[in-house]
C-alpha cells in the first residue's frame, strides 16, 4: 500500500525558509514523479511543483526562484524535499505531496506552513 507522509511545516517569518519532506512507502520515488500541492483556507488546492524521476523538477510560477526540490541522496530514505526560501505570507497553506500510480492517486495528510509578516 502506498503511503505518503509530509513533515517539516511550521511557523516562519516572511523572508525565512522551511524545508518540507515527503516520505513515501510502498513505491519508489525513483519510479514515479512526486507532486507538491498546497491549499490555503477558503481556496482551492493548487499545484506547486513536480519532481521527476530524472531529478528534474518543474515549479509553479509563483514559487519559481524561491523553492527548490531534491531527493535524499541515494534514495535510501525514499524522501522528496521541498526547500522553501524567501517565504511570503501568501505561501501560508497546508502543503501536500501526491503520487500517481496508474489510475490511482495518493495524497499525504499534509503539513501546515504559516508565514508571518
Amino acid at each position: 500500500q502506498v503511503q505518503l507522509v509530509e513533515s517539516g511545516g511550521g511557523l516562519a517569518q516572511a523572508g525565512g525558509s522551511l524545508r518540507l519532506s515527503c516520505t513515501v512507502s510502498g513505491s519508489s520515488i525513483s519510479s514515479v514523479p512526486i507532486g507538491w500541492y498546497r491549499q490555503a483556507p477558503g481556496k482551492e488546492r493548487e499545484w506547486v511543483a513536480t519532481i521527476y524521476t530524472t531529478a528534474g523538477a518543474l515549479f509553479a510560477e509563483f514559487v519559481r526562484g524561491r523553492f527548490t526540490a531534491s531527493r535524499d541522496i541515494a534514495n535510501t530514505k525514499n524522501t522528496i524535499y521541498l526547500q522553501m526560501n524567501s517565504l511570503k505570507p501568501e505561501d501560508s497553506a497546508t502543503y501536500y505531496c501526491r503520487l500517481n500510480r496508474g489510475a490511482q492517486i495518493y495524497w499525504g495528510q499534509g503539513t501546515q506552513v504559516t508565514v508571518s509578516s
